[in-house]
């Protein structure tokens, strides 16, 4: 796995709607395809911690990766925000279900988000992540991300950081990282993970909450 910082340092900031950047070669073909070898094998549609989840040592590497110093140190120079003493949490996503990509701005207690899709070459038409101008219109769009294997896309949070995807049904792999302001609710949100985790698990045990591949 051989992610490319330069390339991340060297993409532009987008300052419109909100301050966000796309890196479409942040991993290369071969480590795109050994990381979803190596990729938690789930499918449930939801976020889950990769704590909670088995996978491979190319996948754990991306995870010290992901909440190493020198990830955190661009993400925070690119976007123009200290993220130096905020704690992270991560979350992965194997599987895109009819409901999920509504428009949001993501919880005022994150700082920054960071995607990393971890697909093969993307061809249908959702899940393809749309950066709006406003809460109400997905068709009102200022840039489209799709979710290649080895993009990055990261974004400051803030009251207008509004994103989201047309319908999908699928395999649609991410590792997600958020920094956040506040180690209590950072905890708060870890825990409903956590349990939410757990109970689709559960459920799963009868049949309930499989997508198909």
């Amino acid at each position: 796995m051989q992610p490319n910082f330069d390339a991340f340092r060297a993409a532009p900031l987008n300052a419109e709607p909100f301050p966000h950047c796309v890196v479409t070669n942040f991993f290369d073909e071969a480590s795109v395809n050994a990381l979803i070898k190596d990729y938690p094998k789930l499918d449930m549609a939801g976020l889950f911690l990769p704590e909670e989840t088995s996978y491979g040592p190319e996948f754990k590497k991306l995870l010290d990766m992901a909440d190493g110093p020198e990830l955190r140190q661009i993400v925070g120079e690119k976007l123009g925000v200290d993220l130096t003493s905020l704690k992270t949490m991560i979350t992965v996503r194997a599987n895109c279900q009819g409901k999920d990509g509504r428009i949001h701005a993501d919880a005022k207690f994150k700082v920054a988000t960071v995607l990393l899709y971890l697909n093969e070459p993307w061809q249908d038409g959702g899940g393809r992540l749309r950066v709006l101008r406003s809460g109400s219109d997905i068709e009102d769009y200022a840039g489209e991300v799709p979710p290649n294997g080895g993009t990055l896309f990261c974004f400051k949070v803030q009251s207008n950081s509004w994103h989201g995807h047309k319908p999908f049904v699928g395999v649609r792999r991410y590792l997600m990282i958020n920094y956040c302001t506040s180690e209590e609710l950072r905890n708060k949100e870890w825990s409903r993970h956590l349990w939410s985790g757990r109970w689709k698990k559960v459920l799963r045990l009868f049949g309930v909450g499989k997508i198909a591949a």
